[in-house]
């Protein structure tokens, strides 16, 4: 799937246009289109061999052109047009959070920087405070900006590499010879951050399927090529192993190359107090082969419960399945609707019918449009003379819906004193309460952490989005107390949300277990903003499992009435 680098593009395409002082409107009209091809669930190339494209929301003439053109030929001419007005260098200054496009031009105009290297120089010899407007605690901020974009270029974050694993996965699937395939490693386990892919694969066939996968479009460089193992570099600079394995050995192969490490060492020693060795050829008891087909097979050789690849980090999980008592892990298929989506009342882009026409299609008996209160300006927040009429809207709609509910919802801002935006008049309105921080991110932990408490024990609040405030790529996440909110959360029946966006992710498998562990209910919703987003509700479920949650855990798994009741303070 090219969608990530094709949105990337138009970012890139976006910044350099604001840095000649282009059009607004038109620099967010790119920015838009990123942020829906970003979301989609369905591959871009497959949308534009149908000739789809225009489906995309904030996709007209000009963008699907732009699309077309790079599926077809890898590049946009009016990209390496714009390139050539820009110095080499300048636009990896934009990977830096709280640098725009205009500060970019400012430091080139000022001091000719136009690299990472040169702009840390400037800022750690105070050469910076040179220019209006720059202060230390704004050169405090590049500094640890450019600690977090050296910390991100040296992994990718889940969504870009399942992108990434599809580019190989398909095309191979097909391969005559090619029996089973799969991906292995952390990004079985589902990691947030993943460093490089790997694939493993059955057939009987090994060097054909060895030529075919350093043959693929994605591939820009061999690293090094076997007779069963095959290393490439992606255009995008991402590196993907694959090897091939014999039938009686994938479910033993497929277990080691899956780890983690710890989790490898631990059940190898398990394994020799058997009087067992196990390796990526399977199980043996000396030299005899005992099995290694599928990992079940091991399991139970070892005396031992499945562990789902998500758990697999030696955290206490195989004591637990030595003794059969491993959680139920949520499912996709148990999640029964979307609490956290936005309409064209705010910045959405897909109207209420068609959010709820495409959650029904997913199979959803639910969805709650939370479109963003009146303080965020800059995301169109609905006034309360707007808040009718959209209540009005959803009546309507839900007259006309057959076994789905469209609920009438809010994102309200948490203000810096923990404020929330509506009055309790509007707010008991609501079935559904988020309340999320928006601004602010720099402010002191413990103030943070009092706005988002103070939230929590507003009567009519049920839910506190993306509670850290991450976003990948462009902050990290803000100084939080997430104990003191884990307290504040479970004494007042208040969801936390796992956002499941995709450079979000937010709470995190850390916090969702330690949330788990502090007695505090969970929801998991995708922040869709166009009805093609409401696809990512995957990859929250997958945080939701590496942090041990149970359906039982997770409000939204939950039949609408039980929802409702569950929700209740």
């Amino acid at each position: 799937m090219k969608n990530h680098e094709i949105a990337e593009i138009f970012r890139k395409i976006a910044s350099i246009l604001e840095m000649k002082g282009d059009n607004p409107f038109r620099v967010r009209a790119y920015l838009r289109a990123a942020d829906n091809i970003d979301g989609l669930s369905e591959d871009i190339e497959t949308l534009a061999k149908e000739k789809r494209l225009k489906n995309i929301a904030g996709i007209g003439d000009d963008l699907s052109a732009k699309i077309l053109e790079y599926v077809s030929t890898g590049k946009i001419k009016f990209l390496e047009d714009l390139n050539k007005t820009v110095p080499a260098g300048v636009l990896d200054l934009l990977d830096i959070p709280s640098i725009g496009p205009k500060t970019v031009k400012l430091l080139f105009d000022k001091f000719k920087i136009k690299s990472i290297e040169q702009l840390e120089q400037s800022a750690k010899s105070g050469r910076l405070l040179e220019i209006p407007g720059i202060k230390e605690k704004t050169i405090k901020n590049i500094l640890e900006g450019i600690v977090f974009v050296k910390k991100s270029a040296e992994a990718m974050y889940l969504a870009m590499a399942l992108n990434i694993a599809d580019e190989f996965l398909n095309p191979l699937k097909i391969i005559p010879g090619v029996e089973k395939i799969t991906v292995a490693g952390s990004l079985r386990r589902r990691k947030e951050i993943i460093r490089d892919v790997d694939i493993l694969i059955t057939s009987g066939f090994p060097q054909k399927a060895m030529s075919a996968f350093t043959s693929l479009a994605p591939v820009k460089e061999i690293l090094a090529e076997g007779e069963t193992k095959s290393s490439v570099r992606t255009l995008s600079g991402v590196q993907v192993d694959c090897r091939v394995v014999e039938e009686k050995s994938f479910g033993a192969a497929l277990l080691y190359f899956t780890g983690s490490k710890n989790f490898n060492i631990k059940i190898r020693q398990m394994a020799l107090k058997k009087g067992l060795k196990i390796n990526e050829y399977g199980v043996f008891r000396g030299n005899k082969f005992i099995c290694g087909r599928s990992e079940n097979e091991v399991f139970k050789t070892l005396g031992m419960a499945y562990i789902e690849p998500e758990l697999r980090e030696d955290c206490g999980e195989i004591e637990l399945a030595l003794n059969n008592k491993l959680p139920h892990l949520v499912e996709l298929k148990d999640i029964k609707g979307d609490l956290h989506v936005h309409s064209l009342w705010s910045d959405g882009r897909s109207s209420i019918q068609e959010m709820a026409e495409a959650a029904k299609k997913i199979g959803y008996s639910y969805i709650c449009v939370t479109d963003h209160s009146k303080s965020l300006k800059i995301a169109n927040g609905l006034s309360i003379s707007d808040l009718k009429k959209k209540k009005a809207e959803i009546e309507k709609i839900n007259k006309k819906l057959n076994n789905f509910v469209v609920l009438y919802g809010t994102e309200v801002d948490i203000d810096s004193d923990g404020k929330i935006d509506y009055p309790d008049r509007i707010l008991k309105e609501f079935d559904i309460v988020i309340a999320a921080i928006h601004t602010g991110f720099k402010q002191s932990g413990s103030q943070i952490t009092r706005r988002t408490v103070k939230a929590c024990m507003n009567k009519y609040v049920h839910v506190i989005a993306h509670p850290t405030g991450r976003l990948w790529g462009v902050r990290d996440a803000y100084d939080i107390n997430l104990e003191e909110v884990f307290k504040a959360a479970k004494e007042t029946n208040t969801r936390l949300e796992i956002n499941s966006f995709p450079n979000r992710l937010d709470l995190n498998d850390h916090n969702v277990h330690a949330a788990k562990q502090a007695g505090v209910g969970i929801v998991i919703n995708t922040d869709s903003h166009a009805a093609e987003q409401l696809g990512a509700m995957h990859l929250g479920v997958s945080v939701a499992r590496r942090g041990w949650l149970e359906a039982k855990d997770v409000v939204n798994t939950l039949k609408i009435d039980g929802l409702l009741k569950a929700l209740k303070k």
